[in-house]
Formats: C-alpha cells, structure tokens, sequence
C-alpha cells in the first residue's frame, strides 16, 4: 500500500514538471523578440553625381532692366505708353510739360534763320566791294585815281569782309543756342534705350513727376524689361563657393513649372560674398538656360533652385544615400538577423553614394535605418510593403 501511494504521488509530480516546463517554453516562445520589418533595395549600377544647391530661392533676372525716370522734374503731359506694350529702342514713352522750352526752341531757330540771311546780306557785299577795289587798282596804275582814295575802298573792302565773317561766327552762335535749347528740350522726355516690354509706370497725365535725387530712393517713373534675354541669379553658401566654375553645368528647377528641370551653365561668380543679416554669407552666381525656350514664357521674378554639378559618375556601383550607417557602415539581412558591414565610399549626393568597395551588385542592404529594433544583431524580416 505504501509503495502504491509512493508511485501515485512519483507520477502526479512529474506530470506537473511537465506541465510546468511547457508554461515555460510557451511563454518563453511568446515573449521571443519578433522580427523587425525592414525595407531592402538592390545594390545596382547607375550614374552619381556630386552637386551643390543655393541656400536661398534664386530669382529669374532680366539680362536687361532699367527703371527709367526723366533729368528733369515736371507735370506729365503725355504717356505715349501703357503697361505691358512692347517698345522699340528709342521710342517715346512719356512726356514732360515743356511748352516754354519748345518756344525758346522755336526763338532759336528763328534766329539761326536770320543769321544765315544775313550771311548772304554781307557776303555779297563783301564780294562787290572786293571787286570794286579790283577795278578801281587798275584805274590807279592808269593815272586815274589817287593813292588816298584806293586806300579808302581797300578798307571798305576789308569792313565788308570783317562783316561777312561776323555773320558766319553769328550763325554759328545761333545753331549752338538751338542745340542748347533742344537738350532742354530733350530732358523732359523719355525714350526707350533698348527694345522690351514695359513692366509698370509710376503717374498718370497731369500728375508731377520726380527724379531721384542722390541718395533718396524714388520710385521710377517706367520700369522697362527686356524678357528676350533671361537668366536665374542664386545665392550659394560661400562653403561651396570654392568648388563652383564659371562654366560648369547645372539644374535649374522652377516652383512655377513643378516636376521640370532645366539644364544651364554658370556664367559669372560674384567677386565678394554677401552679409545678410540674420542668415549665412553666400556668394551670388548667374546662371543661363541652355535652352531658353524649352521653358516656354518665364516671368521676372519666379523663384528658381539652381544645383550646380561638380562632377559626374557613369555606371558605378551605388546605394542610397539614406541607406548609409555613420563611419561608411550598411546593414543586411543575413540568416534572418541584421548585419553589418564596412564599406568604402566615393562620390555622393542626396540620393546616391557611390560603393568603391564592401559591397557587389545583387546584394540588398537595408533602407529604413529610421524604423525601431533596426540595429546590427536584431531578428529581422524584409517587408514588401513601403511605409506610408
């Protein structure tokens, strides 16, 4: 009897050893780390490039801007022009109240035109009275005339001279009042200095306009744009200063034209670097559009992003820049755990970074280093689906 119990009592023992080795294992495979999903992409061969981007918005610039205001301040007369005409160099675009100096214009010709009859007046004269002296000369040598009275009609001949060359300098001080008088003239009107298109015009008729004296901004009376020559003017950090050339091709994207871009060339640094305050200091580039109509119709004024390429990589080895660890570190997936490996890095940018060595075309290297759990050593699981 007792040896019955003590088997009984054995059997329920082990059963609850038993039992209570598989709570065990049940918990331990329930409390196991799960695999972290993890995005991969192919190691594969493309083009890297290395580029700089302006710090600041660019600014698509007119080759040609002026804003014009008249020498001379005065009440507007006439506005020959209206916002958005097209112009021709040289052509009126507005003008000042000027009716005194178109009549001193009028006086003085006026006055070139009697100095130039007078020429005629007293060089005709001058002309008789050198004959007459002639004839009377001969008349002297023939006995019939004094010397006194030869020398009285020399003098004659002579005044009548002097007068005519007095009606010519007349006629030159004449033509050099009229000139004077025009450029008056000439200060109260505005022209176009090359052909463009007008942007905006600051009066109307009858209002005053005012030049800008030194010193004290005014706003122009006609602001002219010459949009057939175009270019984008960006400010650059003067860190990547140094590596930009006049010359070198760049990316011009514009916030108007979305999911476009550009192609262009520097064609000038600035020779300083600007001090906005608040901000860095950047250096000013200008850059052109290979192919301005490309772009169609541009506006002074879009903003612009201009990426300048330094150098250029065709058919190399690369990876995504983001999939980079710090100190040239990747991560694959490897017999369901993560992996680290070493690699050597060459020329990169946001997007790609060229592998010079540590890796080989086909393998997958992990993408979303941002995702948690995903560090050297964790269980993981490729994910087909890409975060939202």
């Amino acid at each position: 009897m007792p040896e019955t119990a003590a088997r009984r009592w054995l059997r329920r023992a082990l059963i609850a050893l038993l039992v209570l080795a598989a709570c065990a294992a049940l918990w331990a495979w329930l409390g196991r780390p799960k695999p972290v999903p993890v995005l991969t992409e192919t190691v594969g061969r493309g083009t890297v490039e290395a580029s700089v981007a302006n710090t600041r918005a660019g600014t698509v610039e007119a080759c040609q801007r002026t804003k014009l205001s008249t020498i001379a301040g005065g009440r507007i007369e006439l506005l020959a022009v209206k916002e958005g005409d097209k112009v021709k160099k040289g052509q009126l675009l507005m003008r000042l109240w000027n009716d005194d100096l178109r009549a001193e214009q009028a006086y003085a010709r006026a006055q070139l035109e009697t100095s130039r009859r007078r020429i005629t007046e007293a060089c005709t004269l001058a002309e008789l009275a050198q004959r007459d002296f002639k004839r009377q000369e001969q008349l002297l040598q023939q006995g019939f005339i004094s010397e006194g009275a030869l020398d009285t009609l020399r003098a004659q001949a002579d005044a009548r001279a002097a007068v005519c060359d007095t009606a010519r300098s007349d006629v030159a001080q004449a033509q050099a009042r009229l000139a004077v008088v025009s450029t008056a003239s000439e200060r109260t009107l505005l022209v176009a200095p090359f052909d463009g298109t007008v942007a905006k015009i600051v009066g109307e008729v009858g209002e005053y306009s005012t030049p800008s004296p030194p010193g004290v901004p005014m706003p122009p009376a006609i602001d002219l744009i010459d949009e057939s020559c175009l270019y984008v003017k960006a400010p650059m950090d003067e860190v990547d200063a140094p590596k930009i050339a006049v010359g070198q091709p760049v990316r011009i994207t514009l916030d108007a034209l979305p999911g476009r871009s550009f192609a262009g060339k520097v064609r000038r640094i600035a020779p300083y670097v600007s001090a906005v305050e608040k901000q860095a200091r950047t250096v000013e580039i200008e850059v052109d559009f290979d192919d301005p109509q490309s772009a169609g119709r541009l506006l002074v004024g879009y903003s612009a992003d201009v990426e300048v390429i330094l150098d250029v990589r065709e058919d190399v080895l690369r990876v995504p820049t983001a999939a980079l660890l710090q100190g040239g570190r990747v991560l694959l997936v490897q017999d369901g755990r993560l992996a680290e490996r070493a690699v050597r890095t060459g020329l990169a940018n946001w997007e790609h970074t060229e592998i010079t060595q540590g890796l080989q075309g086909g393998e997958r290297i992990v993408t979303s280093l941002d995702r948690a759990g995903v560090q050297a050593g964790a269980a993981a699981v490729e994910d087909a689906t890409p975060p939202k």
